[in-house]
């Protein structure tokens, strides 16, 4: 977990309030009860206290469903710990619980509504970020890009919709793509999961979203909701069209988000775009709707389909040319494209210095000139951002392998040279 950052000039979010009743949870009581049933039972006994934990709700809560599943004769009181009731499911419980879990095996946090979920996305809308150059600075720092460059990103941030970096291999694409998300330093709500027709699809992805501390409150919190950092999901070449819709495990029988509801709020970034495992007219085709309208359809196990919000940052990144991977149609709806180009020569040795810097090396500018020159005139490269560090893992290795320090000069440069790049041709 991260702790909120003092220096943040983002508006302090709001909290949730823990609702004290059932009926002000917003999810049929059923759904709770059943849930709380299959968690006991799995756990054998619990005290309130223990539940009220196991389910991320309020104790009072808690005693409102004990009371209704006890007057069912589906628990049963087996004392007393830490000043609440400890509590067993009874045989019909237990016959009960197992039924229930033969639907569904969830036993997490209790969910919240759809139409909770919805209204909280589109409260904390990532459109409602005001970026501002500062912000671009931030983000960006450890990236060498020109002025123009710069104002492009933040404009295309500004709309809060999606970007498409494209260009030739190795111009720093995928590292200006990881860069985006930085932009963002504010924090928003997580449901762990959401409940449609007591079907529960899972959320909140510890391997994606990254939990912040929250601030200091008088009032209980609703802890069905993480407050976490914007999401930021990336995917390459394992991206497949089964992931852009809800995930049904037919052993745990319950639902996981798709990539792009997981990063609802924040940014998803498709990198190497046009070589996933799906053509990418498959990609623009599911996404056409949701990129243009800001909504998303996902479908049920048996057909019903749900609309949720579409509200991310989009960013694909290929060094295919755009315009033979989608039509003029979608590209259309891809409201920004920049192109990441070649270094010029300033660029590439800011990149050459600060790369000495971090690995140790004393920094020449003369040898750096010197390998420009071999570069463009007699490999016939252009300068690619990737090639500095490319080029002093080369030293670093080389001078591992020999037992010395490595260092920059000539004779170093020119032997990552010949062991980096193929002989040019006769």
């Amino acid at each position: 977990m991260e702790t909120a950052t003092a220096a943040s000039t983002s508006a302090p979010i709001s909290n949730i309030p823990a609702p004290k009743t059932v009926e002000s949870l917003g999810v049929r009581r059923n759904v709770l009860e059943e849930l709380a049933l299959k968690i006991l039972y799995m756990s054998v006994e619990l005290t309130l206290r223990e539940l009220s934990h196991r389910m991320r709700v309020s104790l009072s809560v808690i005693q409102e469903i004990f009371g209704a599943m006890r007057k069912g004769l589906l628990v049963e009181i087996k004392g007393i710990s830490e000043g609440t009731y400890l509590i067993t499911p009874t045989s019909e419980g237990k016959a009960r619980a197992l039924e229930l879990l033969s639907l569904n095996h969830y036993v997490g946090p209790a969910p919240v509504s759809l139409s909770d979920y919805v209204e909280r996305v589109r409260s904390q809308s990532v459109r409602n970020f005001a970026v501002q150059p500062a912000e671009v600075e931030r983000a960006f720092r450890h990236l060498v890009l020109n002025r123009q460059m710069m104002n492009q990103l933040g404009t295309a941030l500004v709309s809060g919709t999606s970007i498409v970096l494209y260009g030739s291999t190795g111009t720093g694409k995928s590292s200006v793509a990881e860069a985006i998300p930085e932009v963002y330093h504010d924090r928003v709500w997580v449901p762990y999961a959401v409940e449609i027709d007591s079907q529960i699809i899972t959320v909140f992805d510890p391997t994606v979203h990254r939990q912040v501390e929250q601030p200091a409150t008088e009032e209980e919190t609703d802890e069905r909701w993480v407050l976490c950092r914007r999401p930021r999901v990336t995917v390459g070449g394992e991206l497949t069209i089964d992931m852009l819709d809800l995930q049904f495990h037919p052993v745990s029988k319950f639902y996981v988000a798709p990539v792009q509801m997981k990063a609802n709020n924040g940014a998803l970034i498709i990198d190497d775009f046009g070589r996933q495992r799906m053509r990418p007219e498959e990609l623009l085709n599911r996404w056409t709707v949701p990129l243009d309208r800001s909504v998303d359809f996902l479908t049920l196990v048996g057909g019903r389909k749900i609309d949720v919000p579409f509200d991310l940052f989009v960013i694909f990144a290929t060094n295919l040319d755009p315009a033979k991977l989608a039509d003029e149609a979608f590209l259309r709806r891809i409201h920004n494209k920049i192109k990441v180009d070649f270094m010029e020569r300033e660029q590439f040795k800011e990149i050459f210095r600060r790369l000495c810097d971090q690995f140790g090396l004393a920094y020449e500018s003369s040898v750096v000139d010197a390998l420009v020159e071999t570069l463009t005139r007699e490999l016939k490269q252009p300068l690619r951002a990737c090639y500095p560090l490319d080029i002093i893992q080369q030293i670093r290795w080389a001078a591992q392998y020999q037992g010395v320090a490595p260092r920059l000069d000539r004779d170093t440069i020119a032997q990552a040279c010949r062991n980096y790049f193929l002989a040019p041709k006769a």
